[in-house]
C-alpha cells in the first residue's frame, strides 16, 4: 500500500540536512537496533598496545591445495545456451489509475452524506473539484493517482481505518501535491463512516423493536 523509499535531504537548508523517510518506512515495525557505545575499555598498564586473543592464539595448520578432480568439466550441449538474437522478456507496465474510477465513488459518497451535514458537504465538493482540476491538468504524479485508487477501494468496502491510513501516507509523502484537496477527502471518510455507523445503529434498533413487538402476547400488526 505505502511505498518504501528515502528521499535525500534538502541541500538548500544545509549540506547536512537529514534524509526524508516515506510514511511506510516510518510506520514499519522493527528495524535495526543501534549499539550503545557507552562501555569503556581499560587502558593497558605497561603502556604497550593490547593484541586481541584471536590474533595471538595459534590458528589451524594451513591446508594444502585440493586434490585434482578426476571429472573434467563438460561443455554445455549445443543449443542449450541463450540465443544471441532473442530479446529479453519485458515485464508488463502497470496501468495508470483512471480519473473517473476515482472521482465517481467519491462523488457518490458525497451524495450519500448531503442529507447528513450539508454545509460540510459543500466544502468537500469544492475540494473534490480541485482534485479533478489538478488530475485533468496533469499536476498529479502516478504514485498519488495509484494511492487514491486504493483509498477509494477501501472507502467503498467500508474499511475506514485503511482508507484513513492511505490518506495519512499521501499527506506525509506527497503533501505539496495533495494539500489543497486532501482535507476534503479526509472529511468525507469521517462523514461516511459516521453515517454508516448511524444507519447500522438504526437498523439494529428497528430489528430489536420488531422482535420485541412480535414476542408480546396478543400483539397484532396493523394490516
Amino acid at each position: 500500500m505505502a511505498e518504501l523509499y528515502v528521499k535525500p535531504g534538502n541541500k538548500e537548508r544545509g549540506w547536512n540536512d537529514p534524509p526524508q523517510f516515506s510514511y511506510g518506512l516510518q510506520t514499519q515495525a522493527g528495524g535495526p537496533r543501534r549499539s550503545l557505545l557507552t562501555k569503556r575499555v581499560a587502558a593497558p598498564q605497561d603502556g604497550s598496545p593490547r593484541v586481541p586473543a584471536s590474533e595471538t592464539s595459534p590458528g589451524p595448520p594451513p591446508m594444502g591445495p585440493p586434490p585434482p578432480s578426476s571429472k573434467a568439466p563438460r561443455s554445455p550441449p549445443v543449443g542449450s545456451g541463450p540465443a544471441s538474437g532473442v530479446e529479453p522478456t519485458s515485464f508488463p507496465v502497470e496501468s495508470e489509475a483512471v480519473m473517473e474510477d476515482v472521482l465517481r465513488p467519491l462523488e457518490q459518497a458525497l451524495e450519500d452524506c448531503r442529507g447528513h451535514t450539508r454545509q460540510v458537504c459543500d466544502d468537500i465538493s469544492r475540494r473534490l473539484a480541485l482534485l479533478q482540476e489538478q488530475w485533468a491538468g496533469g499536476k498529479l504524479s502516478i504514485p498519488v493517482k495509484k494511492r487514491m485508487a486504493l483509498l477509494v477501494q477501501e472507502l467503498s468496502s467500508h474499511r475506514w481505518d485503511a482508507a484513513d491510513d492511505i490518506h495519512r501516507s499521501l499527506m506525509v509523502d506527497h503533501v505539496t501535491e495533495v494539500s489543497q484537496w486532501m482535507v476534503g477527502v479526509k472529511r468525507l471518510i469521517a462523514e461516511k463512516r459516521s453515517l454508516f455507523s448511524e444507519e447500522a445503529a438504526n437498523e439494529e434498533k428497528s430489528a430489536a423493536t420488531a422482535e420485541k413487538n412480535h414476542t408480546i402476547p396478543g400483539f397484532q400488526q396493523a394490516s
